[in-house]
């Protein structure tokens, strides 16, 4: 069994499972796959040694534009099959071996359509080596009117590395005829990490069914639109610099929330932040990056490219 096969008989899509009848699960072209293996040259410098995919997903050349760290390979995966549509099979595996270092991103918001039968599917794995360090900061998710989906992310790290993990959600697009806030179907979002040797270290998984229960109360999204969830998997001493240096507040006036605690076992951090649209999250997202990378690495983050 597939690790999309798995994660998509999770007990939560059990609902939806009937097979699309213009081109089932399986299809070519929906059933994309990524494989990106990440290792440090005789010089230092980290390279991507690996390369695996498989349509839809495209992966672009490792570039290394990053000034602050110009030993940092910077890859892009995009998409060349528009939205996710019913019925679609995502795989992503990450790999960092010992020292390597990367980051990665995809080069446009996330759009899942609209479904009527079968439902979306991504799953994903990390593996950070000893020293490793990795910064996913991929675009934003966007959910049409009766999307289903489903996210599944595995973290197998070195008490010695470092991952960034960020996901943004959105509530739907809401200025398209009259608004498709929170009009999903289901959205069940699973993230884990455990330790090479399997020791355990957390698992955070969140099933929202906007039909069955609004997400727009308190404790939940109360009347914000967009969440961003950051895992920071980091040594402990790493892991205090960057608490101390992060607030947590609710600025009422430019309508955005931040929030940060500490992870169980002692393995690293997790940030939240809300608000109306993505900009300000993106932005506070990737000043918070910006934190982590100072308190790691020592060096800094460049400003981010005007178009994104």
């Amino acid at each position: 069994m597939t690790a999309a096969a798995r994660v998509s008989a999770a007990r939560e899509m059990r609902p939806f499972q009937a097979e699309p009848p213009a081109m089932p699960v399986g299809t070519p072209g929906k059933a994309g796959y990524v494989y990106l293996g990440f290792e440090t040259d005789d010089d230092g410098r980290s390279i991507l040694r690996e390369l695996d995919r498989r349509a839809p997903l495209i992966v672009q050349q490792a570039l290394y534009f990053d000034e602050c760290m110009p030993q940092m390979p910077c890859v892009y995966i995009l998409s060349s099959g528009g939205p996710n549509v019913d019925g679609d099979r995502y795989e992503q595996h990450f790999t960092l071996r010992r020292g390597a270092c990367a980051h990665i991103s995809t080069g446009a918001a996330t759009k899942l359509a609209e479904m009527r039968y079968n439902h979306s599917c991504m799953a994903q794995s990390i593996v950070l080596d000893e020293g490793a360090y990795l910064e996913f900061l991929p675009e934003p998710t966007i959910p049409c009117r009766h999307t289903r989906f489903i996210c599944d992310t595995d973290i197998c790290i070195d008490p010695s590395a470092t991952l960034f993990y960020s996901e943004i959600y959105m509530s739907g697009r809401k200025y398209y005829r009259g608004g498709e806030r929170f009009a999903y179907d289901i959205m069940s979002v699973t993230t884990r990490a455990r330790r090479l040797d399997g020791e355990r270290l957390f698992r955070e998984k969140f099933v929202v069914e906007p039909y069955d229960v609004s997400p727009v109360c308190l404790g939940v999204m109360a009347d914000y639109d967009v969440v961003a969830n950051v895992v920071v998997l980091t040594p402990p001493q790493c892991a205090d610099r960057i608490y101390e240096l992060t607030d947590a507040f609710i600025d009422s006036r430019h309508r955005t929330a931040a929030g940060i605690t500490r992870l169980p076992a002692d393995c690293g951090l997790l940030y939240k932040v809300l608000s109306d649209e993505s900009a300000p999250v993106k932005r506070l997202v990737r000043e918070f990056c910006a934190t982590v990378r100072r308190c790691v690495k020592g060096y800094d983050m460049p400003q981010e490219f005007p178009w994104r």
